[in-house]
């Protein structure tokens, strides 16, 4: 998001003497191009293709890319009046959602045909979904669980990471049953358990920022994708050049 907020209290939560929970530094596997005009907001692997969903009035799309040579295949562009978030696959469906205009497209996966617009509450950043719900987030520490029929909310969830709530969660995948968070404005991404809202650990990819030489402020780690058939992870940032395949010892 292209928001304007201090973030030195967050940036403090995740210092040292903060984070109760372990933080483990990933490796790279492999590396991908990657637009670097794409301020990325979601990304999702689905069938064995690349989608991602960038924000910005007037650039907000979404996309489909080939993993392995970053050619853009497919484009769908919104309006310039919305901005647009966070991304998830369910039942065949893309669910897109807008960071502030409470509306969310849903399109064919396929041809990305807008099948139908659902309407919201609050603002929208990061969005996945488990076996029932798609879990949304919104720059707070509590993820909203919504009905994927209606957008009803269902329950919502505190995270804390020890006594502490973890606050500024945006892009969002679940990776094995466990939630995966990027922390707007930090190389961190944090490991959530969902029946407690437990931060269980911390993923750091700062390195991948100085590899990339990156100065734009705007510039932060947000995207994460998993391939449940390959159980392969990959991460990128907005406005990145690079998307990377991590392996978490």
């Amino acid at each position: 998001m292209m928001r304007h907020a201090l973030v030195i209290g967050m940036l403090s939560l995740l210092g040292c003497g903060a984070a109760r929970a372990s933080v483990r530094t990933a490796s790279v596997l492999a590396t991908y191009p990657q637009s670097p005009e794409a301020f990325t907001e979601g990304l999702e692997l689905y069938e064995g293709r690349l989608y991602e969903s960038t924000g910005l009035l007037g650039h907000s799309t979404l996309r489909v890319i080939a993993l392995q040579t970053g050619v853009l295949e497919q484009l769908h562009q919104l309006p310039p009046e919305l901005y647009a978030e966070g991304i998830t696959i369910w039942d065949d469906r893309v669910y897109q959602m807008t960071y502030q205009a409470h509306r969310c497209f849903v399109y064919d996966p396929r041809t990305l045909e807008l099948l139908q617009e659902q309407t919201y509450e609050g603002e929208a950043w990061g969005l996945t979904h488990d076996d029932a719900s798609l879990i949304l987030s919104d720059g707070t520490s509590v993820l909203r669980f919504l009905d994927p029929e209606t957008l009803a909310v269902t329950r919502t969830l505190e995270v804390r990471d020890g006594d502490r709530p973890i606050e500024r969660l945006n892009e969002l995948e679940m990776v094995d049953g466990e939630l995966f968070a990027n922390v707007w404005m930090t190389d961190r991404i944090a490991q959530i358990d969902l029946a407690s809202g437990r931060v269980t650990g911390w993923i750091d990819l700062a390195f991948l920022r100085a590899r990339l030489g990156l100065t734009e402020e705007q510039a932060v780690l947000n995207g994460i994708a998993y391939d449940e058939s390959t159980r392969r992870l990959y991460v990128t940032g907005k406005l990145w050049p690079e998307l990377y395949e991590i392996t978490i010892p």
